[in-house]
């Protein structure tokens, strides 16, 4: 049995994403909205907008990583984010999401200039696309759902941080670290 007080071996991995949290009372509502088309995934994520997915890191590396985000975080001026109406990857995938209308350039370079650390590079399945996703691999009927209730949808914010999260495999992703831009 592992010791939770044990200091990180070698081996040890940790899974990270980076992502702009999306404030309330939006955040709340676009969660909701996930959970109310039956994505299960709902409960485990809250809304954000993606900058780094789902990364594998060994632990030894999180120092390294944690100060190429401030690096990067302070090389980036804060923005305005505006979300509105919908979009989906159907049928390459099974995701219906909140567009990202502005700020789209910024995320563009803020994702690029995080997956720049040796420890973030990772092949990536599809090119990079801001968004916010509000249903994903549910019943068609809910995704079209999910697709007209959130078509008026509109959010706009100044984004001035990203965060750092981790995930064990077994909860909702916690926010390890926030960095602010600038």
């Amino acid at each position: 049995m592992e010791r939770r007080d044990e200091a990180p071996g070698e081996g040890d991995v940790i899974q990270i994403g980076v992502a702009v949290d999306i404030p309330e009372p939006w955040g709340g509502q676009l969660t909701r909205r996930r959970a109310e088309a039956g994505d299960p995934q709902a409960a485990d994520i809250p809304a954000h907008v993606t900058l780094l997915g789902p990364t594998e890191i060994p632990v030894v590396t999180l120092p390294a990583v944690e100060r190429h985000l401030a690096a990067v975080a302070a090389a980036h001026l804060p923005f305005t984010l505006h979300l509105r109406g919908t979009g989906t990857f159907r049928p390459v995938t099974q995701v219906v999401f909140v567009a990202v209308a502005a700020g789209i350039s910024e995320c563009e370079l803020l994702a690029a200039a995080i997956r720049a650390a040796p420890e973030l590079r990772r092949e990536a399945r599809f090119p990079y696309h801001p968004h916010v996703t509000v249903a994903q691999d549910v019943a068609p009927e809910a995704l079209d759902k999910a697709y007209e209730d959130l078509a008026d949808f509109s959010a706009m914010f100044e984004v001035e941080a990203f965060t750092l999260f981790s995930h064990s495999g077994q909860a909702r992703w916690q926010p390890r670290r926030d960095f602010r831009l600038g």
